[in-house]
């Protein structure tokens, strides 16, 4: 049996965390000045900006622009401790949390670990693509697109060289249409300076769509709008269209349609990550809570974020799998913590829906957002200043903030961006035949 983890017990309830995404973090940030101690236990010892992994990925921003570290956010709150762990199991009768580093005993437990990628069932199609989940999954796909231009000058055959310059990118979320729209900008502005012997008219990037139309849960105006915007700029959208299968080099959808890429990209959806222990509350492949966050059977553990199924008639399937409904049900949490601590009834969950957006490019962008209970939609340059405005004050730190903001700015100034470094790993499937002959030059 391991041995407790070295966190000493006060006369103070505990409060247990397990993840460090929005839902934690702002759950963490809210009980400041509660009287418990708040225990916070991740993989990674800093919080990962989700939203602008993208960027990451097609060499936008710095990877250091969009990661915190937990110490460095909680430094100033006295109640807090952080362990770098994974968690392995839950005794929900013992009341333990079993981690790679220890045992860990809690009062109260919340569950905030997130979602992975979805892939569906399809093995094969899961160790052959990228998803887009991590910080570590952005630089694996930011390598291997600059990896394949490498490669790509030493090919003569012309299905290698269109297998190299071609990306499949499946899922028209916003994940999906902004890795879509970075792609094409870079095709357009960036690359034909870098790679001045390659005829970029060969750079095929398609994106694959199961359902009717893009952003599905945004308004119709803004998915066709996006479907616009991407196909002005070159993107080949294949609607009511699955990927069947992917061997590394041929892509067969289920349509019939054979493409033909090194790179798939999977941005198609999630599901649910948990550990195990809890697997009386799974529901369609989420924690079921009540209006309070709670499991069922379990009055001190609770569930929020992407990982919880909070079932209501507004959202029968739960809220949305999105940073909005996670932030809110962790800072409501603190409150209702709070007020069970002290006595008081607990107040049920109301999620306020600020509307969604996705960014498609260079002042191209759409927006569905709701101010004082009032929808406002709108598109283009407009909706883009204020994707800008917003993600860039959801940074985390100062420090971040202004790296990105001069980053944006001189991207558009120059229509360049300038870290475009291959460091680290890449995902190579099937390796590159080189149709010409070694010649000395």
């Amino acid at each position: 049996m391991l041995e407790h983890t070295r966190i000493a017990r006060y006369d103070k309830k505990r409060v247990v965390i397990i993840g460090g995404g929005f839902a934690g973090l702002e759950l963490a940030k809210h009980l400041e000045h509660a009287d418990v101690q708040v225990v916070l236990i991740d993989r990674n010892n800093f919080h990962t900006f989700q939203p602008l992994l993208y960027q990451v990925a097609t060499a936008g921003i710095e990877p250091s622009s969009i990661v915190y570290p937990f110490r460095k956010i909680f430094d100033a709150q006295k109640n807090f401790y952080f362990r770098m762990a994974e968690v392995q199991a839950i005794d929900t009768q013992k009341q333990i949390v079993e981690t790679s580093i220890g045992l860990l005993n809690y009062d109260y437990l919340v569950i905030a670990t997130g979602a992975t990628t979805n892939f569906y069932g399809n093995q094969e199609i899961q160790s052959k693509a990228i998803s887009i989940k991590s910080i570590d999954d952005a630089l694996a796909l930011r390598n291997t697109i600059l990896s394949n231009f490498e490669k790509a000058l030493q090919i003569d055959d012309a299905d290698q060289l269109n297998s190299l310059m071609d990306f499949v990118i499946v899922g028209g979320g916003p994940t999906g249409v902004e890795i879509a729209g970075a792609l094409s900008e870079l095709r357009k502005h960036v690359f034909p300076k870098d790679y001045k012997e390659l005829d970029f008219v060969n750079m095929d990037i398609h994106l694959v769509q199961s359902g009717p139309a893009l952003l599905k849960g945004m308004s119709d105006k803004a998915s066709k709008k996006a479907l616009e915007f991407l196909q002005t700029a070159g993107v080949k959208v294949w609607l009511n269209s699955r990927v069947k299968s992917y061997d590394g080099y041929n892509i067969m959808l289920d349509t019939g349609t054979r493409l033909c890429s090194r790179t798939l990209i999977w941005a198609a959806g999630v599901s649910a990550d948990f550990p195990k222990g809890l697997e009386d509350a799974i529901h369609r492949g989420r924690i079921a809570v009540d209006a309070y966050s709670r499991l069922k059977n379990h009055p001190n553990i609770f569930a929020i974020g992407d990982v919880a199924s909070m079932v209501t008639d507004e959202y029968p399937d739960g809220h949305p799998m999105m940073a909005q409904p996670a932030m809110q049900q962790g800072k409501t949490l603190a409150h209702n913590l709070r007020r069970s601590m002290a006595g008081k009834s607990m107040k049920p969950f109301a999620y306020n829906d600020q509307g969604s957006m996705a960014t498609i490019g260079r002042n191209k962008a759409v927006a569905d957002i709701r101010i004082l209970k009032r929808d406002y939609k709108t598109q283009g340059f407009k909706a883009w200043f204020v994707w800008m405005f917003i993600h860039l004050f959801s940074i985390i730190g100062f420090r971040n903030r202004l790296i990105i903001f001069i980053n944006w700015v001189w991207s558009y100034i120059t229509y360049d961006t300038g870290i475009r470094l291959i460091i680290g790993g890449k995902h190579e499937n099937v390796p590159v035949e080189n149709a010409t002959e070694k010649v000395v030059v």
